[in-house]
């Protein structure tokens, strides 16, 4: 598999997905955002089939000083539109810190937390999510109806909506990724995302309304106090991973924020 896809044609636009996932978490979107922008769609490093992690302690700067150096090695514009989901949306916002954002559309991003409860919670969700996710039986039992909603609930709010072939990507993507535990065991406290004294470009925070993983209730106003000045909307009837609950509102909420900054 490629570690990226490009598309389409206009000012660019660059997708990051979540942790676990990989470029392939958008195709429900790129007819509709390619219409409007050249699209390249990354998956990370540290991902399935993506460039191995640069060497040093792990942490969320290291992990964008690699996507800095994929996104110049493939040839992304320098400072093109990007649109994130969870680690994806932190790694936005801190292109967007680099100067390496025009504009920023973070979907339910993760790396904000006030107390530790929070922090523990959001770690035993994802130990637990992969340690089921890895269990052999798991990964067959996921074709049935029910089963499949009870095991991507953390995922999404209408499970029923993934098709056979993106259910296996789920769980290529979660076999692929070798960051997923260095990461957890590189949180505390003081990992969370640095405030913002001023943005660098226009943020849009656009979080799920139906999120089990990051709900807004504990982990939106840490969030937004870190990003003051961005913009808030909630996302009706999806969630965490809302591309496959309702793709039209996603691009819809995506190009709402990039078209506008293109007409200004």
């Amino acid at each position: 598999m490629s570690a990226y896809h490009v598309g389409g044609s206009g000012e660019p636009l660059l997708l990051l997905h979540g942790m676990t996932s990989s470029w392939r978490a958008w195709k429900p979107l790129l007819p509709m955002l390619e219409e409007h922008h050249e699209v390249w769609a990354v998956t990370m490093p540290g991902h399935l089939d993506g460039p191995p992690m640069p060497d040093g302690e792990f942490s969320v700067d290291l992990l964008v000083d690699g996507l800095t150096e994929q996104l110049d090695a493939i040839g992304v514009p320098e400072r093109p539109h990007v649109v994130g989901n969870s680690l994806g949306g932190w790694a936005a916002l801190e292109l967007a810190r680099r100067g390496r954002a025009r504009s920023v559309v973070a979907l339910s991003p993760a790396g904000a937390w006030s107390v530790p409860a929070d922090l523990y919670r959001l770690l035993a969700t994802f130990r637990i999510g992969a340690l089921l996710a890895g269990w052999a039986p798991v990964r067959a039992l996921a074709s049935c109806g029910v089963i499949r909603r009870l095991l991507l609930l953390t995922l999404a709010e209408h499970t029923d909506r993934y098709t056979p072939e993106e259910v296996a990507e789920l769980f290529d993507d979660l076999a692929g990724c070798t960051i997923l535990e260095p990461l957890l065991s590189a949180a505390r406290m003081d990992t969370a995302i640095a405030p913002f004294e001023q943005l660098p470009c226009p943020v849009r925070i656009a979080w799920s309304g139906s999120d089990r993983t990051i709900p807004y209730g504990r982990y939106g106003r840490p969030m937004m106090d870190a990003v003051p000045g961005a913009e808030l909307v909630v996302l009706p009837g999806v969630g965490h991973v809302p591309m496959v609950d309702n793709p039209a509102l996603v691009a819809w909420t995506i190009l709402q924020h990039t078209r506008y900054q293109v007409a200004s």
